[in-house]
């Protein structure tokens, strides 16, 4: 097998391991809120990769990667692939780039669960896949301005280096934390998650082996997510950086569930499941900005930072924000996508804080990350809120506390 043809087989064979989150995302979701919500969730996240597919061909595709990577968006092209020229074949990148586009969307959904209309929740899931990640994905794999590595450019005079995202904390993970956030800022708590003196009620999922096999289906997944964002597998080179980034992709997710383990061990007496799960998800998306730059001991680092950071992100946003976030997206994604892309600019081995080269590579990550967050920030609310006037983002009082399976989609997941 030529190294093209191997290449393409791995970045395809990646793609499918991304693709398989999907299913991870749905029953991860699903575990985490009520049974009468079920096929709702189930459905929205098969939504979120069918209209994905077919608006980032169409649309998204040509803005992430349109124009030679210059400019603030590239073109659309309207199903027209002949503009790419990249050496791996453009229909297997497509499908490389289209599922990681359709896991940005599925963030959202799980902030927002339990009481969003569906006809509403199609409208913002196909604004994120057809603008809101293209846009910043173009600055950032599209080529563009904050990846620019010419001396000229920005980032080279500002920083002396430029912004990193090996696998998307910030690009994916943050962006869809973002909107989660404002999503359920948006909508409102559900009815009954606070008291009128404004205490947290907490309103059990309804099934934690679903949750649970959702998170190993996500882990699973990851070794796709990370790993196969090298694009590559022939030569020594790629061989080392893909083995690389399967090890602390690994070690960063272990210790994000550990450290959540042990902290709500001796925060609330018993060890959390629930938590846990996502402390594990949490050091996934913590160690994915930079897990080809760090070390594996620096992947244990941030795993447990993430871990930890995750347990009081959650409560904050809960008790003092009293943003209702169902299964925690917003901090788990959102929360440990900034840390992660932080922490790079830290932890590098050949250019982070921690190995005596300055604060230049650091800097670019926080201008990075603050960058395309006020990006996701300025369309979530313009997205969220314009759709809140202008038609209504929420379900009524009684389809909300009678489920949104048998009134948005008449049947229910279980008879």
């Amino acid at each position: 097998m030529d190294n093209l043809s191997l290449d393409t087989v791995w970045m395809l064979l990646a793609a499918m391991l991304v693709f398989w989150m999907q299913p991870g995302f749905a029953l991860c979701e699903a575990g985490f809120t009520r049974s009468k919500n079920t096929a709702n969730i189930l459905m929205k996240n098969l939504v979120d990769f069918m209209f994905g597919s077919l608006l980032f061909f169409f649309i998204g595709f040509g803005f992430m990667f349109g124009s030679g990577g210059a400019g603030f968006i590239g073109a659309p092209n309207w199903g027209d692939l002949s503009f790419y020229s990249g050496d791996l074949p453009v229909e297997g990148f497509l499908m490389f780039e289209t599922v990681f586009c359709a896991t940005s969307a599925t963030i959202v959904s799980g902030a927002m669960a339990e009481r969003t209309k569906f006809s509403m929740y199609l409208v913002y899931s196909a604004a994120i896949s057809l603008f809101i990640y293209p846009i910043e994905g173009h600055w950032t794999w599209g080529g563009g301005w904050l990846c620019d590595d010419a001396a000229n450019g920005f980032m080279m005079q500002t920083f002396g280096d430029v912004f990193h995202d090996f696998a998307g904390s910030a690009i994916v993970h943050s962006v869809g934390g973002v909107l989660a956030l404002i999503g359920a800022l948006a909508l409102g708590p559900r009815i009954g998650k606070y008291s009128i003196e404004g205490k947290s009620r907490a309103i059990p999922g309804h099934n934690l082996m679903l949750a649970s096999l959702g998170v190993f289906i996500l882990w699973l997944g990851w070794f796709g997510f990370n790993p196969g964002s090298q694009l590559a597998a022939s030569g020594e080179v790629n061989r080392s950086a893909i083995s690389h980034v399967f090890l602390t992709t690994n070690l960063a997710a272990a210790s994000g569930g550990v450290a959540t383990l042990f902290l709500t061990w001796m925060k609330y007496g018993k060890p959390s499941l629930s938590l846990t799960l996502n402390g594990v998800l949490a050091g996934l998306v913590g160690i994915t900005a930079g897990c080809d730059l760090v070390s594996p001991l620096g992947a244990v680092v941030i795993g447990l930072v993430c871990g930890v950071a995750l347990v009081y992100s959650i409560e904050f946003i809960d008790h003092r924000l009293h943003i209702d976030d169902p299964v925690g997206a917003s901090s788990v994604h959102g929360v440990c996508g900034i840390l992660g892309t932080l922490m790079t600019g830290l932890f590098a081995v050949d250019n982070g804080v921690f190995y005596g080269h300055g604060w230049g590579f650091f800097g670019a990550e926080l201008f990075g990350i603050l960058v395309i967050d006020l990006w996701a920030a300025a369309c979530g609310f313009a997205l969220f809120f314009g759709i809140k006037r202008l038609h209504g983002l929420r379900v009524g009082a009684r389809i909300e506390e009678e489920g949104l399976d048998i009134y948005e989609h008449g049947e229910s997941c279980y008879n």
